[in-house]
């Protein structure tokens, strides 16, 4: 069996867990499960979740040889601020293990945090539209050279969406600039662009297609990996989760970046109020 053929297999295997996981679980109200799905689709809901979301990547280096495990633990904070406002903070902490990378090399450690804040209507607008915007900003936790940028970093962001009946589709973007940090280091100069469509069936089924594309105006490249991923929801207990996975692909990366074909994987813990 060749590899994308093992992927497939792997796969089919992570979902059919969850599903029976699902099912022999104790359940949720109906309207229950269909808000939360909902919220889920939506990256500025009132709802707290913690995500981990893993990604495994090939073909890194010159000779793509190289091989990168990265899980991205993103917790999802909503605060009240009064009766019309909510300020979202979004965090992306990575943890990542890679291989050949470079050459003859293994590092392990943690990534740089991108920090997101989003001022965001709790109602949405008279046209459907939901929105947030805000500042990002970049930290330098790389805990190795390799595994981070070492600068300093903001810059805007905003996230616009709709939700009609089960589909949810929009847009998520920033921009960070590079202010301070490691002198003999490069600038950081980059456009993030993610647009994404999500379908919710009657089962709590969600079927996510969306890219999370990088420009960087430095060297003037695009990385643009295309996933699509399968959730399920399910209780475990009194806990909330969704788990999914699915294949990714890279359209265009840099050379020397990830190639080919990859996986990525999620486990989200809810937290409703």
């Amino acid at each position: 069996m060749n590899r994308a053929g093992r992927l497939v297999s792997l796969i089919r295997a992570i979902l059919y867990i969850g599903v029976s996981w699902g099912a022999s679980a104790s359940p949720l109200f109906a309207e229950d499960e269909a808000e939360l799905a909902k919220k889920l689709a939506n990256p500025i809901a009132s709802l707290i979740s913690v995500p981990f979301q893993y990604n495994w990547d090939t073909n890194y280096g010159l000779a793509e040889q190289g091989t990168k495990h990265l899980i991205n633990i993103q917790p999802v904070v909503p605060i009240s601020l009064n009766e019309k406002l909510n300020l979202i903070s979004r965090t992306i902490l990575p943890v990542a293990s890679q291989d050949e990378l470079p050459s003859g090399s293994s590092r392990s450690g943690i990534g740089d945090i991108v920090q997101s804040f989003f001022l965001s209507p709790k109602e949405e607008s008279s046209g459907g539209l939901i929105w947030g915007a805000g500042p990002v900003l970049l930290f330098p936790t790389g805990s190795d050279e390799t595994l981070g940028s070492e600068k300093w970093g903001a810059g805007p962001t905003f996230v616009g969406l709709k939700q009609e009946g089960p589909l949810t589709y929009g847009l998520l973007t920033n921009h960070i600039w590079s202010y301070a940090g490691e002198s003999s280091r490069n600038e950081v100069n980059a456009t993030f662009v993610q647009p994404f469509l999500a379908f919710i069936t009657d089962t709590k089924t969600t079927f996510t297609i969306q890219t999370e594309s990088t420009y960087d105006w430095r060297s003037r490249d695009w990385s643009v990996p295309l996933n699509l991923i399968v959730s399920q929801m399910l209780k475990i207990g009194d806990q909330v989760i969704q788990i999914g996975a699915g294949p990714r692909y890279w359209i265009e990366s840099p050379d020397g970046a990830a190639e080919g074909w990859g996986l990525r994987g999620n486990v989200v813990f809810l937290f409703p109020k």
